[in-house]
């Protein structure tokens, strides 16, 4: 999985499986720019560079076209042209049955979760059309295939990343351009590990291999996706997900499924 001469931008960098795979990546041997909207992002980057590693860390909000663009041209300033990107800024904003759920916090999750997705590769495609090269990863989730409870903005923008991905397949993949989406279980992330105790156990219970996932199981996904060994894998939905997608039981107790939405 060698990615040597690389530049690769991971989103969502600050903390779990962002941080996760800027450090798989730059293991590999690509140069890494991580970015995220909270300043710990740097942490990220000084950790990396304390390992030797080539990395920047950039400052902007996905959910902004001209902030991903500027935090783009910002990364081909100090490291070059983006051959890899790795679309994994999300948010989980509002949980709540559809009929409370509030239009503006809808809107958020959409325009972080999938508008930022797009942002981005408005930002990187030409030059990687023009360079005939380019990685694309989205992370998406399990939830966008099978929906999820209460959480109807987060399942509808991790379903449109779907949609979005094989569409940049449809369009791009005669110029050398891999887009596949990465949907993840429950991964041992700092927000999953406060989540209350009952849905984890529920979770586990449900998991064909009765654990959660390791971000660096997530990590090493992306980055041979990344790689040149990944070039005819293209369009995909790869679950990395412990086979949790074969039980149909909701994350939420049945007798909420079974009552009132009200």
């Amino acid at each position: 999985m060698g990615l040597e001469g690389r530049t690769a931008l991971v989103t969502g960098a600050a903390r779990g499986i962002g941080r996760a795979t800027a450090r798989v990546l730059a293991e590999a041997g690509a140069r890494v720019a991580v970015a995220d909207r909270d300043v710990a992002v740097e942490e990220t980057a000084e950790s990396l560079r304390s390992q030797g590693h080539e990395v920047a860390a950039v400052t902007f909000d996905v959910a902004s076209p001209d902030g991903a663009r500027a935090g783009v041209s910002r990364v081909r300033e100090v490291l070059g042209d983006v051959d890899v990107l790795v679309s994994n800024a999300g948010i989980v904003d509002h949980i709540a049955p559809l009929v409370r759920m509030q239009r503006e916090r809808w809107a958020t999750e959409l325009d972080v979760n999938l508008g930022g997705a797009f942002h981005l590769l408005q930002a990187v495609l030409p030059v990687m059309v023009e360079r005939r090269w380019g990685r694309i990863v989205v992370i998406s989730s399990v939830a966008a295939p099978g929906g999820l409870y209460r959480q109807a903005g987060y399942a509808a923008s991790k379903a449109g990343l779907l949609g979005l991905a094989k569409t940049v397949t449809l369009e791009h993949a005669r110029d050398g351009i891999t887009c596949n989406a990465v949907l993840p279980g429950l991964i041992e992330t700092e927000t999953v590990a406060a989540m209350p105790e009952e849905i984890r156990s529920a979770a586990i219970a449900g998991t064909p291999a009765r654990r959660l996932g390791r971000m660096e199981e997530v990590a090493k996904l992306i980055a041979f996706l990344a790689s040149d060994g990944a070039g005819y894998i293209n369009g995909a939905e790869i679950r990395i997900d412990g086979g949790f997608s074969l039980n149909t039981a909701a994350l939420g107790s049945r007798r909420e499924v079974r009552g009132s939405s009200q």
